[in-house]
C-alpha cells in the first residue's frame, strides 16, 4: 500500500504510551481472575504448603530445647518425625502447586494470544502500516512467552514469600520482640532500595523489549528480501546496519541487566547484616538469661526464613520487571482503537449494481499533506475505468478510499447513489474482488488456496476458474494437482504462478464490482496476453478498476483517469487522451522508446 513503510518506525503502542505498574498489574490480575477456580486452588495449597514448612523453625527450637537439660528422645524423636512429615507434605504440595501455576499460565497465555489475535483482525490498515510485521510479531510470541515465564514461576514465588515473610515476622514477634526491633532498620532499608531501582530496572527492560522488537522487525525485513539484497550485493551495508541495531538492543539489554543485578547483591547484603544482628543480639540475650537457647534457635531460623524470601524476591526482581515491560506492549496492542465501527443504522450493501462516484473527495493519511486533493470521477455500472500515473499519483490511495480501509477527510464517495459510510463495511468489501500486486497465498493445498473467501465451491467451479486464468495445466503437472500443498507463502512455486493462482481466486468470486491493482505485474508477456484475454471474461458485467503501469494492457478500457499529485488531469479514452497530446499521451510515449 502507498503509504506502507512511510512512518513504520513509529512504535506506538508498546514504547510510547507506556502504561503504569498499577494498570499492568491489574490487567494482568483480570486475566488472572478469569481462571478463579484455579487460582483458588493455587492460593489455599501456597497457603497450606507454607504453614507446613515454617512449622519446622518452631519444631526445631523445641527439639533443641528437649535436649539442653539432657537428651530426651522419645520427644526428640516424635519432633524429628513431625518435622519430616511436615516437610513432606509441604514438598507434594508444592509439586502440585507447580503443576497448577502452569496450568494457570498457559491458559492465561492462550487467552491472551487470543485477544492479541483477535485484536489484530479488528484494528485498522493503518495499524500495519506504521509497525513492522517483526516488531508485532515480537509481541506475539517474546513478550507473551516471557509473561507466561513469569507467571508459572514468579509470581507464586512472590506470593509464597510474602506468606513466608509475614508468618515468620509474626513468630519472631511472639517469641522475642525486643530481638524483633533489628528489622526495624533493615525492613525499611531494604524496601526504600528495591522501590527506588524498580522504577529505573521496568524502564530499562521497557526499552530493551522496544529495541528487540525492532531488531526483530529489521531482521523480519532483511530475510524477506534476500534474493534482493544479494543480487544488489548489499550484504555489508546491511550487515553494517543489523550492526548497529544490534548494538543499541545489546546495550539496552546490557543496561537493564546491570541495573537489575545490582539489586539482589545489594538486598542480600542488608538481609545478612539483619540476621548477624539477631546472632549478635540474641547471644547476649541469652548470656543474660532474656531467652532460652531453643527459643533462639526458632527465632535464628524464622530469620533466615524472613531474609530467604527478601534475597529471593530480590532476584526475581528483574524477571518481574521484564515481564510488566512486556506486558505494557502487549496490553498496548490489545489497546489499539479497532477500526471505526459502522453507523447504527448503516445497510447492508446487497442488491449491488456498481455505479461509483467520487465528489470533490479531499485525503491524507496523517491529516497534514495531502494525498487526494478535490477528487471528482463517475463509474457507470459495468465498465472498465483504467487509472494510470507516475508513482505516488495516488492511484493505489483510490483503492483503499474504495474499500474503505481508510476513510477520506472530506467530500463523498458513492456506490448505488448511497454514500459509502451508510453501509457496513463488510458488505461493501465483500462487494469486491480483489487482485492486488502484492499477493498473498497461505500454506495449504492449492484448492484451499483458491477457494478461500469463496464459500465452498464445487471442484468443478474451482477448474473453471483455473482454466480461464490459464493456470490449469501448469496445477495438472504437479505430482498432486489441486491437493498440491503450497508452503510459506507459496515459495514453492514462481511469482507469476501465485499472481494466476489470486486470478484464479478472483475469477472464482461472483460480485459487481472487481479491483485489479498490477494484476499482470508478475507474468511473462506472452502469459499477460491470455490473461488479459482471461480478464475480458471476467470484467464481463462488473465495474472494474484496473491500475496498470504497462499502458498497452488498458487501451480498450471504458474510461481512463490519469492521475498525478491526487489529482485527475485527464479522463476519457484512449484515442481521444492520445489525441489531447498530453501527460498520458507522454507516459504512453515514454513506454515505447
Amino acid at each position: 500500500m502507498m503509504y506502507a513503510g512511510k512512518q513504520r518506525n513509529k512504535q506506538n503502542d508498546g514504547g510510547q504510551k507506556a502504561k503504569n505498574k498499577k494498570y499492568v498489574l491489574k490487567r494482568l490480575w483480570d486475566y488472572l481472575i478469569f481462571y478463579k477456580r484455579k487460582l483458588i486452588l493455587a492460593i489455599f495449597l501456597t497457603i497450606l504448603s507454607n504453614l507446613l514448612s515454617l512449622i519446622g523453625p518452631y519444631l526445631t527450637g523445641r527439639t533443641v530445647s528437649a535436649m539442653e537439660d539432657g537428651v530426651k528422645f522419645d520427644q526428640v524423636f516424635i519432633l524429628a518425625g513431625l518435622m519430616i512429615l511436615f516437610y513432606l507434605l509441604s514438598s507434594i504440595l508444592n509439586y502440585i502447586l507447580s503443576i497448577a501455576m502452569v496450568r494457570i499460565s498457559q491458559s492465561v497465555v492462550y487467552k491472551m494470544r487470543q485477544d492479541v489475535f483477535k485484536k489484530l483482525t479488528e484494528v485498522p490498515v493503518s495499524y500495519f502500516d506504521q509497525n513492522q510485521t517483526g516488531d508485532i510479531i515480537s509481541k506475539i510470541s517474546y513478550d507473551i512467552d516471557t509473561i507466561n515465564t513469569s507467571l508459572a514461576t514468579d509470581v507464586i514465588s512472590i506470593f509464597t514469600s510474602l506468606i513466608t515473610v509475614v508468618i515468620s515476622f509474626v513468630m519472631m514477634l511472639i517469641m522475642s520482640p525486643i530481638l524483633s526491633l533489628v528489622f526495624i532498620v533493615t525492613i525499611p532499608l531494604s524496601f526504600f532500595f528495591t522501590r527506588t531501582l524498580s522504577r529505573i530496572v521496568k524502564k530499562k527492560y521497557r526499552h530493551r523489549n522496544m529495541k528487540l522488537g525492532e531488531l526483530n522487525g529489521f531482521a523480519e525485513e532483511m530475510i524477506t528480501g534476500q534474493k534482493t539484497i544479494q543480487s544488489y550485493v548489499g550484504e555489508e551495508r546491511i550487515l553494517e546496519r543489523f550492526d548497529e541495531i544490534n548494538d543499541e538492543a545489546s546495550d539496552a539489554s546490557y543496561k537493564a541487566g546491570y541495573f537489575s543485578t545490582i539489586v539482589g547483591p545489594t538486598v542480600n547484603f542488608i538481609s545478612n547484616l539483619s540476621v548477624t544482628l539477631v546472632g549478635v543480639f540474641g547471644g547476649i540475650l541469652y548470656f543474660e538469661g532474656a531467652i532460652k537457647l531453643g527459643t533462639l534457635t526458632s527465632f535464628t531460623l524464622y530469620s533466615r526464613r524472613f531474609s530467604g524470601p527478601i534475597n529471593q524476591m530480590s532476584n526475581i526482581f528483574a524477571d518481574i520487571q521484564s515481564a510488566l515491560a512486556a506486558a505494557e506492549r502487549v496490553f498496548g496492542l490489545i489497546d489499539q482503537a479497532p477500526e471505526v465501527k459502522d453507523q447504527e443504522d448503516a445497510i447492508i450493501y446487497d442488491d449491488v449494481k456498481g455505479q461509483i462516484e467520487f465528489e470533490h473527495v479531499n485525503f491524507s493519511y496523517d491529516k497534514k499533506t495531502q494525498i487526494i486533493q478535490d477528487l471528482n470521477f463517475y463509474a457507470e455500472p459495468g465498465k472498465v475505468v483504467a487509472v494510470v500515473g507516475p508513482t505516488g499519483a495516488g492511484k493505489t490511495t483510490l483503492v483503499n478510499l474504495l474499500m474503505r480501509f481508510y476513510d477520506i477527510d472530506s467530500g463523498k464517495i458513492t456506490a448505488d447513489s448511497v454514500e459509502i459510510t451508510n453501509y457496513t463495511r463488510s458488505s461493501l468489501r465483500k462487494s469486491f474482488s480483489m487482485v492486488l500486486q502484492d499477493t498473498w497465498l497461505f500454506t495449504g493445498s492449492i484448492y484451499e488456496n483458491i477457494a478461500y473467501g469463496n464459500g465452498n465451491p464445487s471442484h468443478e467451479a474451482i477448474i473453471e476458474a483455473c482454466k480461464k486464468a490459464k493456470i490449469h495445466d501448469f496445477i495438472m503437472a504437479l505430482p498432486e494437482g489441486y491437493d498440491t500443498v503450497l508452503s510459506d507463502e507459496g515459495l514453492n512455486i514462481s511469482k507469476g504462478q501465485k499472481q494466476l493462482l489470486v486470478i484464479a481466486r478472483a475469477m472464482l468470486s461472483n460480485t459487481k464490482m472487481l479491483i485489479l491493482d498490477e494484476a499482470t505485474s508478475n507474468v511473462d508477456t506472452q502469459t499477460e496476453i491470455h490473461i488479459q484475454q482471461a480478464m475480458l471474461h471476467l470484467m464481463e458485467n462488473k465495474t472494474s478498476f484496473v491500475i496498470a503501469h504497462r499502458l498497452s494492457t488498458i487501451q480498450n478500457a471504458d474510461w481512463i483517469l490519469v492521475m498525478k499529485d491526487g489529482n485527475i488531469i485527464e479522463q476519457g479514452k484512449h484515442d481521444k487522451l492520445m489525441q489531447q497530446n498530453g501527460f498520458y499521451h507522454k507516459l504512453y510515449q515514454a513506454q515505447f522508446e
